[in-house]
């Protein structure tokens, strides 16, 4: 099969075509025909030598989502998955490949009516934005700071917390990603490339959902009111945000990071399955802004590394 390899941390250009040999299942697993494979922005991380903090070290084939078909089954599995379409959720490895072996555990039918990219796009982020907006406990009139709103979570945590009824401030970098925000429902919309950026914010927040980290989190966590809260998961910025324990603690705000958001297998399964089905319901809608070849694997990187895509890019086997 084909697939994409690195062997050694690198920047784009170390992501690397290769032919493998095609995954035969073990018991409790299956083989998926990846139609559509997702990527995120710390795939790019690892890639650049983020590994060792994962426990991922080359060599490896990228990737921890895809959506395709069933195409072989292992023993012990249902003979009813041959030839169904199927997600292989977060936290399946190397899924940049044509031929992707699955356990159960992160398998997820996905609905009829749904496609494979819609499926693949909501791969990570559906399991994560769902988990962060529950955790949230978003309701009516809680008003809402995302940050990186335009990215493959922000936009679905903004079109989730606009369903709760949450008055949402996006906040985004440049007048296209600012313009996708609003479509998808964002009461006020705001540059944080600008200089005073916070002030146009409109005031304290309720939630911070920072998908952003470094700088540009810290600045945010200064909007929070006292006895607010914060979701500090993202850090496409170089780095996660760490407000000030002492000044969280003091101002009584709730507090939860990167490591609230990894889950267990059956939680993964529970999470993806609900993103799938809000999506097939019309409720959800991925963004998918490109789409590339999987050979171009390091094209998509670099434009995900350039801030290119708002919202989601995938590969295509």
């Amino acid at each position: 099969m084909k697939a994409v390899q690195v062997d050694a941390y690198g920047g784009p250009e170390v992501l690397v075509p290769v032919e493998l040999p095609d995954p035969v299942p073990a018991a409790g697993e299956v083989v998926v025909r990846a139609e559509a494979v997702d990527t995120i922005f710390v795939e790019t991380q690892i890639r650049g030598g983020w590994g060792d903090r994962f426990g991922i070290r080359p060599p490896y084939v990228p990737g921890g989502a895809a959506a395709g078909t069933v195409v072989a089954v292992g023993e012990g599995v249902d003979q009813d998955w041959l030839g169904r379409r199927a997600l292989a959720a977060a936290g399946t490895p190397g899924t940049y490949a044509e031929l992707v072996r699955v356990p159960l555990e992160r398998l997820v039918a996905v609905p009829d009516g749904l496609g494979a990219a819609e499926a693949a796009a909501l791969g990570h982020d559906g399991v994560t934005g769902a988990g962060i907006a529950a955790a949230a406990g978003l309701t009516a009139g809680t008003r809402v700071l995302v940050l990186g709103a335009a990215g493959g979570m922000g936009t679905l945590l903004v079109q989730l917390a606009v369903a709760a009824g949450a008055e949402v401030v996006g906040a985004a970098r440049g007048a296209q990603k600012l313009a996708l925000v609003r479509r998808l429902g964002a009461h006020r919309v705001v540059d944080y490339t600008q200089e005073g950026w916070t002030g146009q914010v409109g005031g304290p927040v309720d939630l911070l959902l920072d998908g952003v980290g470094g700088e540009l989190g810290r600045a945010a966590f200064a909007l929070v009111r006292e006895g607010g809260r914060v979701s500090a998961h993202g850090a496409p910025s170089g780095g996660f945000a760490e407000p000030d324990a002492l000044e969280a603690e003091r101002r009584g705000i709730t507090v939860t990071g990167i490591r609230e958001v990894q889950y267990e297998p059956e939680q993964v399964r529970r999470l993806a399955a609900f993103a799938l089905g809000e999506a097939a319901a019309g409720r959800l809608r991925p963004v998918i802004a490109r789409t590339f070849p999987l050979a171009r694997a390091a094209d998509a990187h670099r434009a995900i590394e350039a801030r290119e895509i708002p919202g989601k890019a995938l590969l295509i086997p």
